[in-house]
């Protein structure tokens, strides 16, 4: 929709067309092949069309479309409203909540600027430029597995931006300098791909994440522990990142061998930080604790084996959840300095609260349209449209659907949409839906090619060194490649990680 309209225009054009959605699908003879469809599963179309259009159009905030969307699920007789309303009390909602309060901790501590230095000082970055944005890569990459892809982004933004204004501060009075200007281009494009994809590498890393996790859990009794998400999702944030960094050099190539300026740069603002302060130990062993037990269930599992006890109690008594309550817990308890706390409440209350209700929102539509049968009504509806290829063939459109969706709304949403649908899909043809979901989850955070795509996105684009022709051509390639790697990723799902 034109961003030039105004907002009481923008609202008034997208309640309309959501309307209109919902009495067109109404009026949909919608079927699973042998029998119509209940007619709480049509009314729940009719909701879900509507909270679709929204959610693309933006002109309601994401949680706020969600919580109407669960409302509306009551108002129409869908289900009642304890039923509606009870994924807002899931146990993946305190994982977002200690987890949120564990990377808020991190940040206000500047923990994070204390790991990008550290990396970036290391010997063998020096000034090499292929070194540089590799360096920046994996920063980026490993931050953003543990705090919010934005926050990574913003802080990352501020450091690449310093070193930009060094590098060309040194090669501006040399007259044979051949310092390419669009390096840097390159530079802030890695900055907000990395942060997207290093997501990916954690379950706490990305919204959609605990999302895919949670419609995994529900319609397929199959917990996911972190320990074997990171199986897997470190080796292909890995491989993406190699493929951003690849990307970057081939499109932004620096034109020169060394880049004067970033080391002593980086020297500064590291000694800027000056010692580690009370807050930043106490927020790392906080951060620590819960990492432990995070990883603990998986690593005995792998040395005594599932069934031993310590594993089964572990698994039961402290799962994610509780696991990142402690942690959270913990920051009130453990000293930040001068008196303090390493998190006061007011601190704490600053988390993403929005997103924990559009998780909320968005598992009460994916769970009903389940319940109501509609999930599956819609898989059966569009198997005839799928090629002869087996899980392949699904696997790979699921991961493709869901990169394409995430470029126009946001990646929350996207796994929201698209990753109920993958597991109808995925039962309806006879094929393994785990592998599908997965896809779906993962290519949920693969939108690179519009400034409106993500946030990480917006914030490069907004510093006006990024022209959109060239955010995206190099987003188009991510975008397929990222989907070619989810594919081959998820291939070896059923046979590896979750046999």
């Amino acid at each position: 929709m034109p961003a030039h309209l105004p907002n009481a225009t923008r609202l008034a054009i997208s309640l309309g067309i959501a309307v209109a959605a919902a009495v067109g699908v109404a009026w949909l003879p919608l079927s699973s092949g042998e029998a119509a469809l209940p007619l709480e599963a049509h009314r729940l179309a009719s909701v879900l069309a509507a909270v679709v259009v929204l959610w693309v159009s933006e002109t309601l905030p994401l949680p706020v479309t969600a919580l109407a969307g669960a409302s509306a699920c009551v108002i129409t007789g869908v289900g009642p409203a304890r039923e509606v309303f009870r994924p807002f009390a899931e146990p993946l909602i305190f994982l977002f909540i200690g987890s949120f309060m564990l990377a808020e901790a991190i940040r206000v501590h500047r923990l994070d600027r204390r790991v990008a230095y550290a990396v970036l000082a290391q010997p063998w970055v020096g000034e090499h430029p292929k070194r540089i944005m590799a360096a920046i890569a994996i920063v980026c990459g490993v931050i953003s597995g543990v705090i919010s892809n934005t926050a990574t982004t913003a802080m990352m933004f501020a450091i690449v931006t310093g070193i930009l204004a060094a590098i060309e501060q040194a090669h501006d009075g040399a007259r044979d300098s051949k310092l390419n200007p669009r390096f840097a281009t390159g530079m802030l494009l890695v900055v907000a791909f990395a942060s997207s994809i290093g997501g990916l590498a954690t379950p706490i890393g990305t919204p959609p994440n605990l999302i895919g996790l949670a419609f995994i859990e529900k319609q397929l009794e199959i917990d996911i522990t972190f320990f074997s998400w990171c199986l897997l999702g470190v080796p292909l944030t890995l491989a993406m990142l190699l493929v951003v960094v690849a990307v970057a050099l081939t499109l932004f190539p620096a034109g020169v061998s060394r880049l004067h300026g970033v080391t002593d740069y980086v020297r500064s603002q590291r000694e800027a930080l000056g010692g580690w302060t009370t807050g930043q130990k106490s927020a790392a062993a906080a951060f620590a604790i819960t990492i432990a037990l995070w990883v603990a269930p998986g690593v005995l599992a792998l040395v005594l084996g599932k069934e031993h006890p310590w594993c089964q109690i572990l698994s039961s008594r402290v799962p994610e959840g509780v696991a990142a309550l402690i942690g959270a817990v913990a920051l009130f308890i453990l000293p930040g300095g001068n008196g303090n706390r390493v998190l006061s409440w007011e601190q704490a209350s600053k988390i993403d609260w929005g997103v924990v209700l559009l998780y909320g929102g968005g598992m009460a539509l994916g769970e009903l349209s389940f319940s109501t049968g509609l999930a599956d009504g819609l898989g059966r509806s569009i198997t005839g449209f799928i090629p002869e290829g087996g899980g392949i063939t699904l696997i790979a459109a699921a991961a493709l659907v869901a990169a394409i969706t995430s470029e126009f709304t946001s990646n929350t949403a996207s796994a929201n949409m698209v990753v109920p649908v993958g597991l109808a899909l995925a039962t309806a043809v006879g094929a393994d839906p785990l592998p599908a979901a997965l896809a779906a989850t993962f290519a949920a955070s693969l939108g690179f090619m519009m400034p409106v795509s993500t946030p990480c996105n917006a914030i490069v684009y907004g510093s006006g060194r990024v022209p959109l022709a060239d955010m995206v051509r190099a987003g188009a390639m991510l975008d397929v490649a990222g989907a070619a790697c989810v594919t081959v990723g998820m291939l070896a799902v059923g046979r590896i990680w979750f046999p």
